[in-house]
This record gives structure tokens, C-alpha cells and sequence, in this order.
């Protein structure tokens, strides 16, 4: 009997141009199971698994394992989540591209390296052609470092999975905030008009206004501000991150734009000499530092004076507990991240870190709270966070599901507790 918006097993590996055996041994992998099973055991699979079994075939050409793709996907995809996932995908793919085409280039220079070698010994062979032991002809030698070049080209594979994962917790953490927070005024406006008035002080200034963000993560504080960049002066606006993946995406995002551009460095050691910068931006990235101290001292460094501007972001005890609270209620196991970051630098103890190398020091609190009756968002919050739900969670996910739609089935109110710190140098 055919089931209307149903296909056999066989049918869907026919679709998906993919063997029988693979579509069975996915399932049997607990990674494509499919949508309905009738009583002789048949399987039938709808349109929402032929998505899911897309991501699952790009991510492994790609180069994930089994683990990894049933780490990085969850049932019920809906459209808001399938299409975030094809953008990801998309920037992985555009990435794999500009590696081959690295790896590609390391080739043929280690290539044209190795003939030239080659020729220059065959040349100095026979200029030693009279010599007693022609094996004392020089061994001239080769330029390894490009060998090495192609050695970590051809090894990216680790870092882009990494990017990937953290371009997709990002988007899911941005997600869950824009949609469902109840002030209207999004973190990111508001945060640009903490810093707006430097902005617009200098107006008739000669020089540009230099700016550097570290940690720029995916860029979301420019272009998300992007029309309310001043037009009646110009801007010199460094956006850097460790990650070079990052600084790949928002590349692409924000193009050519001359204002623009664009570092990789770790911020406990800027590249820039001292009072290069008027203004210093840090959002939510001191509490990842290793020595947030040292980072603050860089800082400090790299402003001018007197009127340099350090605007530094953080979260409160109180932000997001309810969340905390949901899971430890599911499994008590469960610990959503393996510290808390707001201890190591937060809107309690911040202004005593920052004390030690600014004096003026004011702190704004962003007034906010998200409130929501539907499950799926906070899921995928949930499972984006960097701690060990995965572990809990992915093997009883229709179970944990059912547990969150309950909590929020009435409105489920979330704590913000966030804001930032405005630093002067003197």
C-alpha cells in the first residue's frame, strides 16, 4: 500500500542517487532512521528526511565522521534551521574551495622547487665529472618550508570542522536572542550606541577615526550597524580574530568595503604599535582569554590618549539560568558549559579586573529578557552550547524534546543579564 508523501527504502536511495546499503547502514547508525515503520517492518521516508540525508552525504564528502555529523544534526528539521544549515554548508564548501586551490598552488611550487633542484645537481654533477669521487659533487639543497606549507594545507580538515561547528553555535545562540527577546532594540544596536558618540565627536577631525574589534567573531556588530557607519568622516575599522575562519567569513560578508580590513592574531600580543587605535572593542571575549589581565594591558597600550575608548561586554550570574535549570531538570548530569565565564570576568567583578589598568570606568546594563512557547529554538540553544549535553541528550532526543515542549508550553521566561564596561585610558 502507498503511503501518500512516503518512499520505500528503495525509492529514497533512488532519489538521493545513493545505495540501498547506505540508506540501511545510516539507519542502523541511528543517523537517518527513518520517518514511519509498518508493522512487516518496511521503512518509509518523507521529503524532511531526503534534507536531512543531504547534510548528512555533504558533510561527510566534506570530510566529518559518523560521529561528527550525529553530533552536529538533530530530528524535525524545520525550514528555519534547513536553510541556516545550507548557509553554513555553503561557507564550508566555499572554504574547501580556497583550500584546494592553496593546496593546489603549494604543488605546483614544491613541484617547480623540486625540478629546479633537480637540474642545478645535475649540473654541478657534471661540473664534478673530473673530480676523483664524483659523489662529492655538492647535494644542493631543496626549500622544505614549502613541503611544510603543504603538510598544513593538506591538514586543514580539523580547523574547518571547528569553524563550522562554531559558525553554527553562533548562528543558533544569535538566533534564540533576536527572535524571542523582548527588547526590541537587538544586543548589537544597542551595544553600537554605547560607542556612537566617539564616533560623531571627531567630525572635523583630519585624520580617520581608527577602530579595532577583537574577537570580531561573524562581524554581526558591523553588519548588523552598517547604516549607521558616519558618512561625513572617514573610518579606518580593523576587524581581527584568531580564528582565520572567522576572518574568512566576515570577509566575504562585508566585500570591498575600503573602510574595512581585516587580522588574524591572538589578543594577548596586538600587532600595532601603542596609541594606534581611538577606539578598542572586546564583545564577550575577555572571559575566553587565558590572562584577561595582559589582554586589558594591550589594550591600554594600543589606545590613544587621552580619550581612548575600550568598550568591553560581559554577562551577569543571573544571565541565562533558566536554561541551566531546564536541563539539570531533564538529566542532572548535564553542564552546559565547563566553567563559568562570568566568574573569570563579569558585570560583578569586571570593573576590578579593568580597574588595574583604567581609571575611568562606567558600566551599562542592557535591560532585556526572552520570552518564548515553542520548543525548537531553545533546543537548538541548547545543544550549541560547549559543554556535555551531546552526551546526555543526543541518544534520548525525542525524549528530551517532549520534556521541553511541556516547560514551554506557557510562556518560558529567560534571564539577560548583560552589559558592557566604557574605559577610558586616562
Amino acid at each position: 500500500m502507498k503511503l501518500p508523501g512516503y518512499y520505500s527504502s528503495g525509492q529514497f536511495a533512488k532519489m538521493a542517487q545513493v545505495s540501498l546499503r547506505t540508506v540501511r547502514f545510516y539507519d542502523k547508525q541511528n543517523i537517518l532512521k527513518p520517518s514511519y515503520v509498518n508493522e512487516s517492518g518496511a521503512r518509509f521516508y518523507t521529503d524532511s528526511d531526503f534534507a536531512r540525508l543531504q547534510q548528512i552525504l555533504l558533510l561527510k564528502y566534506l570530510g566529518f565522521s559518523l560521529d561528527d555529523i550525529k553530533g552536529m544534526l538533530v530530528d524535525d528539521l524545520d525550514l528555519h534551521y534547513l536553510k541556516n544549515s545550507l548557509k553554513l554548508q555553503k561557507q564550508l564548501v566555499l572554504d574547501r574551495i580556497e583550500q584546494m586551490e592553496l593546496v593546489a598552488s603549494a604543488i605546483d611550487d614544491t613541484v617547480a622547487a623540486l625540478e629546479t633542484a633537480a637540474t642545478d645537481q645535475e649540473g654541478a654533477a657534471n661540473t664534478a665529472s673530473d673530480a676523483v669521487d664524483r659523489t662529492a659533487a655538492p647535494a644542493l639543497g631543496i626549500n622544505w618550508s614549502q613541503m611544510l606549507d603543504l603538510i598544513h594545507l593538506t591538514g586543514m580538515e580539523k580547523s574547518l570542522k571547528s569553524q563550522y561547528q562554531n559558525a553554527s553555535n553562533i548562528s543558533a545562540r544569535i538566533r534564540l536572542h533576536r527572535e524571542y527577546s523582548v527588547n526590541k532594540q537587538g544586543w548589537f544596536p544597542w551595544m553600537f550606541e554605547q560607542f556612537r558618540p566617539i564616533l560623531e565627536s571627531k567630525t572635523v577631525s583630519h585624520s580617520p577615526l581608527s577602530i579595532l574589534e577583537i574577537g570580531c567573531g561573524n562581524g554581526a556588530l558591523w553588519t548588523e550597524n552598517m547604516n549607521k557607519l558616519p558618512q561625513s568622516r572617514s573610518l579606518r575599522i580593523t576587524l581581527s580574530d584568531i580564528s582565520e575562519g572567522m576572518i574568512r567569513d566576515v570577509r566575504r560578508t562585508i566585500g570591498n568595503d575600503p573602510r574595512f580590513s581585516f587580522e588574524t592574531f591572538d589578543c594577548h600580543s596586538i600587532p600595532y604599535p601603542d596609541s594606534t587605535f581611538d577606539l578598542v572593542i572586546a564583545n564577550h571575549l575577555l572571559f575566553y582569554c587565558e590572562d584577561i589581565d595582559a589582554v586589558c594591558k594591550e589594550v591600554y597600550r594600543v589606545l590613544k590618549g587621552p580619550d581612548g575608548l575600550f568598550v568591553c561586554s560581559t554577562y551577569g550570574a543571573a544571565h541565562m539560568k533558566e536554561i541551566t535549570d531546564l536541563v539539570q531538570g531533564f538529566d542532572n548530569r548535564i553542564v552546559l558549559s565547563g566553567e563559568k565565564l562570568y566568574e573569570r570576568f563579569g558585570l560583578e567583578n569586571g570593573e576590578q579586573t579593568l580597574k588595574k589598568s583604567f581609571t575611568q570606568i562606567v558600566l551599562k546594563r542592557y535591560e532585556d529578557e526572552i520570552i518564548l512557547n515553542t520548543s525548537e529554538p531553545l533546543i537548538e540553544y541548547i545543544l550549541s552550547c560547549h559543554g556535555n549535553q551531546n552526551q546526555y541528550l543526543l541518544d534520548r532526543f525525542h525524549d528530551f524534546q517532549s520534556f521541553v515542549e511541556k516547560k514551554t508550553k506557557k510562556d518560558f521566561h529567560i534571564t539577560k543579564d548583560a552589559g558592557v564596561f566604557l574605559c577610558k585610558k586616562y
